[in-house]
C-alpha cells in the first residue's frame, strides 16, 4: 500500500512539471514516504532526515516532505524534531500535494494530517480525475479497493496510521481496472489492509473479485486477506477462475490460540487449518504465504513450538517473520515486553531455519516442470535473461532472447539460485 501511495504521489508531481531523478543531490523536492508497522523503520526515517539536513544546507531551496504512517502519527512533532522538514502529511492528504507545495513555496511549514470527511464506510477516496492515471508498473497494475482497518489487532498501528476501514464503490474500482487494462496491464493486484473485508452496500469481496475476474486480464492477485473473513466460497472462486492466481497471502501471526486471542486476531488455529485444508483440496496448486510474529508478550516456549508445528503442517511457500516490538498507541504497547531479546532472536532464527528447509524442498519439486511465467522485467546484470513469476508467485530467471515485459511464456524449470527458480524458454 505504501508503494501504491508513492506511485500516486509521483503521478501527481509529474502533472506539476516534476521529473524523477536517481541522484539525490540533484533533487529540488524529496518526499519520504514512511511506515510505522515496526519500530526500526521509524528510526530509519529520522536517520535519513539527518542526512537530508546536510543537503539542505548546501541547497536551501530544497523542499523536504514526510508522508505516510509516521507522518500521520507524529504530525507537527516531526516539524519540531527535524528542522529540515517543510511539510508533513498523512495518507488521506496526498491528493492535496499541489496545495501543500504552494503553501511551502510561500514560506509556510505545514503539517496536514486531518482525515477525509467520510460518513459511512463507502467512499471513493481516489478522485475521479486520477482513475485514468492509475498505478501501472510495467505490466502489473495495483488498485486500492479499500483503505484503513477496523480490526484492532493488539500489536498493529494501522487503524491509527491509516484510519478506519473504508471501501470504494465497485463501479469506481472496475472503471479504474478497465483503464489500466487498456494501458497494457496483464496482472492486477487488489489492495487493502484487510482486503477481503471489503463491503460496499450489498457487494462483498467475493462479488468484486468475481467481477474483476470477468475482465480481459490474464492474472489477478490480492493482498492482504484476514483469516477471519476468509471462507470456502472464496477458495471455490479462486479454483474456478483460471485468471485468479493460485497464490494467497494469509497472515497467521501465531500458532497458539491463547496468543492469537491476546492479539485480538479473532480466529483460531483449527479454523485456520480447516480453511487451508479445504483450499488445498479444491486447488492443489495453491501457494500460501503468511506473516508470523515471535516473542509477543507472554508467548511461552511451548506456544512458539506450536507455531513451528503449524508451519510444518501448512508448509508455507514464504514466511514474513518478525520479532515483536511495541508500537506506541497500540493496546500491546501497554503490556510488559516480557520476552527477552535473546529469546526472540533465538526463536526467529529457529523459525527461519524451519521455513528455509520447507522452501528448499518445495523449490526442488519445481525442477523439470513447465510453468507459465509472466515476464515483468530484465536481469540487471545478465544479457538475454528476463525475470518473471509463476502463477503461484515464485520468482523465476528466464534464459531466452527477445522476451518482452508483459509476455506470458512457458518455461522449463532447470534449477534454483537462492530464492529464485531458473528456467529456459524456447521460442
Amino acid at each position: 500500500m505504501n508503494e501504491h501511495d508513492s506511485f500516486r504521489m509521483m503521478e501527481i508531481l509529474s502533472t506539476l512539471g516534476f521529473e524523477r531523478t536517481q541522484e539525490i543531490g540533484d533533487a529540488s523536492l524529496i518526499l519520504v514516504n514512511t511506515c510505522s508497522v515496526r519500530h526500526n523503520p521509524e528510526n530509519k526515517v529520522y536517520s535519513f532526515l539527518g542526512m537530508l539536513d546536510k543537503l539542505k544546507r548546501r541547497n536551501p531551496a530544497l523542499i523536504v516532505g514526510v508522508a505516510g504512517c509516521v507522518a500521520q502519527q507524529s504530525g507537527e512533532a516531526i516539524l519540531r524534531r527535524a528542522r529540515v522538514v517543510d511539510m508533513v502529511f498523512g495518507p488521506d492528504q496526498m491528493f492535496r500535494l499541489p496545495e501543500m507545495l504552494d503553501a511551502v513555496q510561500h514560506g509556510e511549514r505545514i503539517a496536514w494530517t486531518e482525515w477525509q470527511d467520510v460518513r459511512g464506510r463507502v467512499h471513493n477516496f481516489i478522485p475521479g480525475e486520477w482513475l485514468e492515471r492509475g498505478h501501472l508498473d510495467g505490466c502489473i497494475a495495483f488498485i486500492a479497493i479499500s483503505k484503513g482497518c477496523s480490526n484492532g489487532c493488539a500489536f498493529c498501528i494501522v487503524p491509527q496510521a491509516r484510519g478506519r476501514e473504508i471501501s470504494r464503490e465497485p463501479d469506481n474500482i472496475l472503471e479504474e481496472a478497465r483503464a489500466l487494462i487498456a494501458k497494457g496491464a496483464k496482472e492486477i493486484w487488489l489492495l487493502g489492509q484487510n482486503v477481503n473485508a471489503y463491503r460496499a452496500g450489498d457487494t462483498r469481496f467475493i462479488d468484486l473479485l468475481d467481477a474483476v475476474s470477468q475482465l480481459d486480464v490474464r492474472r489477478i492477485r490480492f493482498t492482504s486477506p484476514h483469516p477471519m473473513d476468509w471462507d470456502d466460497a472464496l477458495s471455490d472462486l479462486m479454483a474456478a477462475r483460471s485468471n485468479i492466481c493460485s497464490y494467497l497471502h494469509l497472515p497467521l501471526q501465531s500458532g497458539a490460540d491463547r496468543v492469537l486471542e491476546k492479539m485480538n486476531r479473532r480466529h483460531a488455529i483449527a479454523e485456520y487449518l480447516n480453511k487451508v485444508c479445504y483450499m488445498k483440496r479444491v486447488n492443489p496448486a495453491i501457494e500460501i504465504s503468511t506473516d508470523l510474529i515471535v516473542g509477543f508478550p507472554t508467548e511461552t516456549d511451548a506456544e512458539f513450538e506450536d507455531t513451528l508445528r503449524v508451519m510444518t503442517e501448512v508448509r508455507f511457500s514464504q514466511v514474513f517473520s518478525f520479532k515483536y516490538s511495541p508500537r506506541p498507541g497500540t493496546r500491546a504497547a501497554d503490556w510488559p515486553d516480557d520476552v527477552p531479546r535473546t529469546v526472540k532472536e533465538d526463536r526467529l532464527a529457529r523459525l527461519i531455519a524451519v521455513q528455509d528447509a520447507i522452501n528448499a524442498e518445495q523449490k526442488a519439486r519445481y525442477i523439470g516442470t513447465e510453468q507459465e511465467i509472466l515476464i515483468d522485467g530484465t536481469h540487471p546484470k545478465h544479457k538475454n535473461v528476463s525475470s518473471g513469476r509463476t502463477d503461484g508467485y515464485r520468482p523465476v530467471s528466464v534464459a531466452a532472447e527477445g522476451l518482452a515485459v508483459g509476455q506470458i511464456v512457458t518455461v522449463r524449470i532447470n534449477g534454483v539460485q537462492g530464492h529464485w527458480l531458473t528456467g529456459e524458454h524456447e521460442a
